[in-house]
């Protein structure tokens, strides 16, 4: 029958069963990272805890079984209910079963409920490797850093092998038997009888945690678990051209893995600071440059900052505040080719203020000197006001 001491299952991660796909797998996310065995050894209810996140996540991320929890609770996928009077009406055999076998039933049982139900020939065996964790880091770069590429040192913890009993789990010198219990397999195997037949189902060895050992004296510097926190350096390579929040992987730099199983991986999230001149947009460049009113008026050869260093640009006379040019092949490498984008310089012209009595008096008589005809845009505006109201 259904355990009846069970937790809710969106109790236990937290959420409400309204929560979408990926709400649950945030969910569980968390958890998993407050309650793995590989940050808290030797911590008999972490280990519990994570089994009831673990067993909680299998159902709600599972449509079939997700429908079957919501409608019939913890007894809609239990294995043994229905046991002595069927689930959802069936109360008696199909005729023509009595040839099927223990895999075919499990076949059959698995298409009414999701799986869970295999034969020890199918099952994974639970001493088997298992590859490590992956681990999150990130680092933060300037502007420029991003743009030309760098080399940085990053250090970051890591469960690895534990150097004392080099992931055994036992103190040096002491005796590691098999399980009496699953024989040294780390499963055990239980059998039901259903309106089905007989199924057989294998679940972890509940003395032996699925080690398939015990360990009569464990190392004192792990608690047993084989692995220990460890902080490690690394010498990471950020190419030209990664953009804010891009993620760089690197293989085998994650946790070690369980039963001889290879690590994991590492993957780095980049962080970059803004700059004081220069803003990105894609592998392009934008940037601000303010120039004089007579050098709008005269012209002028400028010398403009990019990510590369100085270049000579030379604008126009009558140039207009928010001119916009080009410099071409002047932007940021573009990860992976040999290409660039370009650098937009954008004209900024700056009026002069807190002016002398004498310099508004010059301005002035300038200003009468010239007409309409200096003026493209007010003569035009001018020309339209006249053919509006004529």
């Amino acid at each position: 029958m259904a355990d009846n001491n069970k937790r809710d299952f969106y109790e236990v991660l937290g959420i409400t069963k309204t929560a979408s796909d990926d709400e649950i797998k945030k969910a569980y996310r968390k958890l998993a990272k407050k309650y793995h065995p590989d940050l808290n050894p030797g911590d008999k209810t972490a280990e519990d805890n994570m089994k009831e996140v673990n067993e909680a996540y299998e159902v709600l991320s599972t449509p079939e079984k997700k429908s079957r929890y919501d409608q019939f609770g913890h007894a809609g996928i239990d294995p043994s209910y229905g046991g002595g009077s069927g689930f959802g009406g069936f109360s008696g055999g199909f005729s023509g079963m009595g040839g099927m076998g223990v895999d075919d039933l499990s076949d059959l049982f698995s298409s009414f409920f999701g799986g869970g139900f295999s034969s020890s020939s199918r099952s994974r065996s639970a001493t088997a490797p298992r590859r490590g964790q992956d681990i999150q880091a990130s680092i933060t770069i300037d502007f420029l850093e991003a743009c030309h590429g760098k080399k940085v040192e990053i250090s970051y913890n890591r469960p690895e092998k534990c150097p004392e009993c080099n992931g055994s789990g036992a103190a040096p010198g002491s005796n590691v038997s098999a399980c009496p219990d699953c024989g040294g397999s780390g499963s055990v195997k239980t059998t039901q009888r259903t309106p089905f037949g007989v199924i057989s189902q294998e679940s972890v060895c509940p003395k032996c945690g699925g080690k398939g050992k015990v360990i009569s004296d464990p190392c004192k510097r792990c608690g047993g678990v084989g692995r220990v926190n460890a902080s490690k350096n690394l010498s990471v390579d950020i190419p030209a051209g990664i953009s804010n929040g891009q993620n760089i992987q690197l293989s085998g730099q994650g946790a070690v893995g369980a039963n001889g199983g290879p690590y994991g991986d590492l993957h780095i999230r980049v962080n970059i600071r803004p700059d004081d001149i220069f803003e990105r947009d894609g592998f392009d460049i934008h940037s601000d440059f303010p120039i004089t009113y007579t050098q709008a008026v005269l012209g002028d050869e400028l010398t403009v900052p990019t990510i590369d260093g100085n270049v000579k640009y030379t604008v126009p006379e009558g140039t207009q505040g928010g001119t916009v040019f080009r410099l071409k092949g002047k932007g940021v490498k573009k990860l992976g080719r040999n290409d660039y984008g370009d650098h937009y310089v954008h004209i900024v012209v700056e009026i002069p203020q807190k002016l002398t009595a004498k310099q508004k008096e010059k301005l002035r008589d300038f200003d009468e000197s010239l007409t309409l005809q200096n003026y493209q845009k007010r003569s035009s505006f001018f020309d339209k006001i006249k053919k509006l109201f004529t």
